[in-house]
């Protein structure tokens, strides 16, 4: 006699459950997809590239690149590896940047500015893409290099590596936050962590 499956048992069962969990927190944007044809002796072979940007809107993102014969399996492929290459990048407010940033990859060039309340988002096309799920509300981005996705998305997270909180620089300064600040600006970055704690 066959035994039915049950539900949620096993080490299969749990490991289905937390990827579950795992996407749920999980955006993920398809950037771009591109098809590719391998020319072999009975005519050409297609195949799909996909890039994805995967964020949780909290400060968190990552990029990835993936291949396959059908388009789901790229995604998924490139999905997964996004994943793993999660970035933290802090934020002013929750909604901004600390400070203006450059970023380089090969031919690409962007430069992402912090905005004033009410700003959103300003850029284009796969820089939108990682900026939304990051969950920045207020920038302003500008591509001044290549326009190919993969170049402006990598210079796009050398930019957002680049960035840095007051506390972050303070601590390697070995310096208080007033220090590098000023105490009228601490005195309002206090408030907004405590409101934001609330």
């Amino acid at each position: 006699m066959a035994r039915e499956p049950r539900e949620g048992g096993g080490r299969g069962g749990r490991e289905r459950e937390r990827e579950r969990e795992h996407s749920d927190e999980f955006i993920d944007k398809l950037v771009t997809i591109n098809r590719v044809a391998k020319v072999v002796k009975g005519g050409r072979r297609f195949a799909f590239a996909a890039l994805v940007v995967v964020g949780d809107q909290k400060g968190r993102v990552g990029f990835g690149a993936g291949k396959a014969r059908e388009v789901p399996e790229a995604i998924r492929k490139a999905t997964e590896r996004a994943k793993r290459s999660l970035i933290r990048v802090p934020m002013k407010e929750g909604r901004t940047l600390h400070h203006d940033a450059l970023g380089h990859y090969g031919a690409g060039a962007v430069i992402l500015r912090s905005a004033p309340a009410g700003t959103g988002i300003i850029a284009g096309g796969p820089m939108r893409a990682v900026l939304e799920t990051l969950g920045i509300g207020d920038v302003v981005a500008k591509s001044m290099g290549s326009r190919n996705p993969h170049n402006m998305i990598k210079a796009t997270f050398d930019a957002l590596q680049n960035c840095a909180s007051p506390r972050s620089v303070a601590a390697r300064r070995g310096k208080k936050v007033s220090d590098i600040l000023g105490k009228r600006e601490v005195a309002h970055e206090g408030a907004v962590e405590v409101a934001d704690a609330v």
